[in-house]
This record gives C-alpha cells, structure tokens and sequence, in this order.
C-alpha cells in the first residue's frame, strides 16, 4: 500500500514537471489541482518540496524553481544565460536605465503607490520611466487612489518576481541593503541588461532609454 502512495505521488510529480517544463510560463496552483485532481494545499506542499530539491545549492539541474504565491514556474539558472543565448540565438531584452531602477525600487517597496508619489520621493517627472516599466510588465495599475482625481495606482507584477528571481516581495533585500543592490546592477551610472522579454511588436526595435 505504502509503495502505491509512492508511486502515485511520484506521477504527480512528474505530471508537475512536464507541465511546468512545456509551459515556459507560470501555472496557478489551481490549475494543476484541476488537471491532476488534487486538491491545491497539496500541490502547494508537493511543489515545496520540489523547488527545495531543485534550488539546493548541491542541485545539479540547470533549471530553478519559482515559487509564487498563486502559481510556479521553471526558470533556467543564471550563470547559464550566456550559453542559452548563444545556442538559441536568442538576444538580450530591454534596458533598464538608473531612472528605471529607481522608480522600480520605489514602487516595490512602497507599492501601492501614485505617480505623484513617485515624483515626489525623487524630485523629478517620473512619466517616461513609469512607461517604460508598463511597457515592459514590470509594474502594473492596481486601482485607483480614493482622492480627488482618483490617481492610479501602481504595483509589481508576477514578471517583477521572475526577471528578479525572487518568489514573493517577502523576498527583496532590506531597504538598507538597497544601495548595495543597485550598486551591483548599475555600476558607474551604466544601463544595466536584464534578461526582459520584450512585447512581440517590439521585437525589431531596440529600446534605449536615458536618465531622467
């Protein structure tokens, strides 16, 4: 009996695998509950498990395991990005300038927040940048300020915690330790290149973006 139950949540594991591996994409917890026909608190500790054996420093896979609060995903691991793209052809995404790491630092952290906000915390019209972090599914609206003219709000989104590789905001370093991250995306004032799909109708054009 106890072998049965050993093989059936080795299937459903697999299941898990080969979903995540076919998508490219996140998949709700919901979802793989319904496909597989066990209930999602299952799933959730099931693929627990699993990204802890998958994110182990002594992995050996080439392949890491995002962890969402409503969904999850397989990722491949950094350090082999420069193959990836080699093989695959593949170019880099979009730029993020010092502005854009600026505002998206502020929004992260402060979130939900209004595009005055933003303005204010950094003293300058944060307009393009803002753009520029929906453009890329960044940051997204999140509803509006209960004030006179109902300014938006604004938030990260689930391709934040990706491109980062983080799993929740839970996740982010202390706002202390801030300046020391950004200082290892932005080195002497350069663009920093992440890994950001860019929109399909974007695809032939570069987009370089200046400080503000």
């Amino acid at each position: 009996m106890e072998n049965e139950n050993t093989n059936e949540l080795g299937n459903i594991e697999a299941a898990i695998e080969a979903i995540l591996y076919a998508a490219g994409y996140p998949i709700s917890y919901q979802k793989l509950s319904e496909v597989l026909g066990v209930g999602v608190k299952d799933i959730k500790k099931l693929v627990r498990l699993m990204s802890e054996r998958y994110n182990s420093p002594k992995s050996e896979h080439g392949i890491t395991m995002l962890v969402f609060e409503d969904s999850c995903q397989f990722c491949t691991k950094e350090q082999f990005a420069p193959y990836i793209r080699e093989a695959l052809g593949i170019r880099r995404g979009g730029n993020l300038s010092a502005s854009s790491m600026e505002v998206l630092a502020i929004v992260a952290y402060n979130q939900p927040v209004t595009r005055a906000f933003i303005d204010t915390v950094r003293g300058v019209d944060s307009a393009y940048a803002v753009g520029s972090l929906l453009d890329k599914a960044l940051i997204e609206a999140v509803g509006r300020l209960d004030a006179p003219g109902r300014p938006m709000l604004y938030g990260t989104t689930e391709n934040f915690l990706r491109v980062f590789g983080i799993n929740s905001l839970a996740d982010l370093p202390d706002v202390g330790e801030l300046p020391i991250v950004l200082e290892q995306h932005l080195i002497e004032g350069e663009q920093q290149e992440l890994d950001i799909p860019m929109p399909e109708n974007e695809e032939g054009n570069m987009e370089n973006e200046s400080d503000e």
